[in-house]
């Protein structure tokens, strides 16, 4: 086992086991609404209002990385399946199950997260298979307290 497999194996391994919170990026995309799970989602600043998060190569994600705006649905407790859902491949998305409700900016945006925050871009940085972004938030939409959903061992995980 050659060096860089050895720490790339153990890359994984760390995050594995590092929890985090969860949310489903969602965007406008030319084609219809477009959304993935994320598990990267972090605070950058507060003046100016920013986050990040990074998509890897997908069709979301391309979508998701090329757009002007997006917003991020912080997830609870009850969200469990929705992040399923968009975490995998063939999963259902936006269906009238899920209460998506549009922006009046046009993001898709989901009734009973906890916070919806509206962004728009500021950087879009390559980083080797992923795209890490920048976006300052412009809105926040507060929702309901919900719990605790969490990724962590390859699992969601609620509190």
């Amino acid at each position: 086992m050659s060096t860089e497999t050895t720490v790339v194996d153990r890359f994984k391994a760390a995050f594995r086991g590092y929890p985090t919170g969860v949310a489903v990026i969602s965007v406008a995309g030319p084609d219809g609404p477009a959304g993935l799970t994320a598990s990267s989602v972090a605070s950058v600043s507060l003046a100016p209002p920013a986050l990040s998060f990074s998509v890897m190569d997908s069709p979301s994600a391309l979508v998701i990385a090329g757009a002007d705006s997006l917003a991020v649905n912080l997830l609870g407790a009850a969200h469990a399946d929705l992040a399923h859902d968009f975490a995998r491949p063939g999963g259902p998305r936006f269906t009238p199950e899920q209460a998506w409700f549009e922006l009046p900016t046009g993001e898709p945006a989901l009734k009973g997260a906890q916070a919806v925050l509206r962004c728009v871009p500021l950087h879009r940085v390559p980083v080797g298979a992923s795209t890490v972004v920048v976006a300052t938030v412009v809105e926040v939409i507060p929702g309901p307290s919900g719990g605790r959903l969490i990724y962590h061992e390859r699992r969601f995980i609620t509190g």
